[in-house]
């Protein structure tokens, strides 16, 4: 296994893109197919039989012992954000190909499968719906996603159409539970964590639930030179006040972060006090419960606020999802993989340090394992990247760090036994 050739087809992957030099690759477009048509060809040289499914997603399957066996699914996906870096997510693919290439080289079968899938559409640039082609596998995609539009009116249903997919068919890529053993995600970590404990990988406990809130301030505007201090119902105050609590509800507790990513004030003049300000809170935890009682708190807090300042608050909620938990068995089966790879075991029986540990850390970042979740149990292995960098071009990661992770994916597979079938 080669770090240097995994960041090599990866950055070979980076050129394909909408508006190069920047990286921009999204669903259902030419590079789209570009993409898909590249690594089929890395899947092929691997062992692997391709296909395209119904939502676009590229898929390779390197059969067991015989064929038909329940698969081990690894994936991630090959779209990006506008300007983005080279990493994030096809990280993940390029190193489920790289561990079955070194299968396929010592011509070794395993007593289940084990499939690559390149999703499509797990960001959500062209439409803005997110998961598509992970969501689609689980067979929970809303078809309701099929009528968004992208900046020039193109439904994704037309350009499904445009490029060759029949949107009727979408549900042909369902697939049963009874077809995974589990799925696997390799993926930078996108933050600052493993950089700090000088780790080069983390085995996921959770992808973070999220809420995401848009609060309208209403207040009165007038002269900015004319109003006194006291008397004035000003909205861009308020929602100053505002985001200090959202900061400070969300500090303290492991896990748990919020954000104010977005902010407008109305009328927008230089000698106008604001009538109204709108912003967006984003609130995350690796623990449900701990999410809801920060929701709760910013909000009982926002009413407080509005009220004291004699101003209207309108608060309606954009998004929520759940947290995603890994499955012990699988975080456990990484652990020994990374113990192995790193030399724990045998650094321990020398008397020494290991050259590295495990360890676990949620992802408060979105992840294809989210919606697979739903049909078969997930883990995720975290890599780390320099500066905890991501959706940026500025995305980095070393060729130790990729072949690290590539030889403990590679190493939970070797280990990775399947459960005994009932019998007839």
């Amino acid at each position: 296994m080669d770090g240097a050739r995994i960041l090599h087809r990866i950055r070979h992957l980076g050129v394909i893109s909408e508006d190069a030099p920047r990286l921009t690759r999204t669903y259902l477009t030419d590079t789209h197919r570009q993409a898909n048509e590249l690594v089929a060809t890395w899947m092929r040289e691997a062992g692997m039989a391709v296909r395209t499914d119904a939502v676009g997603n590229i898929i390779g399957r390197y059969e067991g012992r015989t064929p038909g066996l329940p698969a081990l699914m690894i994936g991630s996906h090959l779209d990006t954000v506008r300007d983005a870096g080279k990493y994030d997510g096809m990280l993940g693919v390029v190193v489920g190909i790289e561990c079955v290439a070194a299968l396929h080289a010592e011509h070794e079968r395993k007593g289940f499968a084990v499939e690559v899938v390149g999703f499509a559409n797990e960001e959500g640039a062209r439409f803005g719906a997110t998961l598509t082609g992970s969501r689609a596998v689980a067979g929970t995609l809303d078809a309701a996603q099929l009528e968004s539009r992208d900046a020039h009116g193109v439904t994704m249903a037309e350009a499904m159409r445009d490029f060759g997919l029949d949107p009727a068919k979408i549900g042909e890529a369902a697939r049963r539970r009874n077809e995974l053993l589990a799925y696997v995600e390799v993926h930078i970590e996108q933050g600052p964590v493993l950089e700090a404990r000088d780790l080069s990988v983390g085995v996921v406990t959770a992808i973070s639930g999220a809420t995401r809130l848009m609060i309208e301030l209403t207040g009165v505007a007038g002269h900015a030179g004319t109003v006194p201090m006291t008397q004035r119902h000003d909205a861009l105050a308020a929602a100053a006040e505002a985001i200090l609590t959202v900061e400070r509800h969300c500090q303290g507790t492991a896990g748990l972060v919020g954000t104010v990513g977005r902010i407008e004030a109305l009328p927008g003049a230089i000698n106008v006090i604001p009538g109204v300000a709108r912003f967006t809170i984003d609130i995350r935890a690796e623990q449900d419960a701990d999410r809801e009682a920060a929701v709760s708190r910013v909000t009982d807090d926002l009413i407080q606020i509005a009220e004291r300042r004699r101003i209207g608050v309108d608060v309606k909620k954009l998004h929520e999802a759940s947290s995603c938990l890994c499955a012990p068995p699988l975080m456990a089966a990484l652990e020994r993989a990374v113990d192995v790879i790193g030399g724990g075991k045998h650094f321990e029986a020398l008397g020494l340090k290991p050259s590295f540990e495990s360890m676990r850390l949620p992802s408060g970042a979105g992840h294809d394992a989210m919606a697979i979740a739903a049909i078969t149990d997930v883990a995720m292995l975290f890599v780390r990247c320099k500066a905890g960098i991501s959706h940026n071009p500025a995305e980095s990661v070393s060729p130790a760090d990729a072949l690290t992770a590539a030889q403990t994916l590679r190493q939970f597979i070797r280990e990775l036994r399947p459960p005994r079938r009932a019998a007839p």
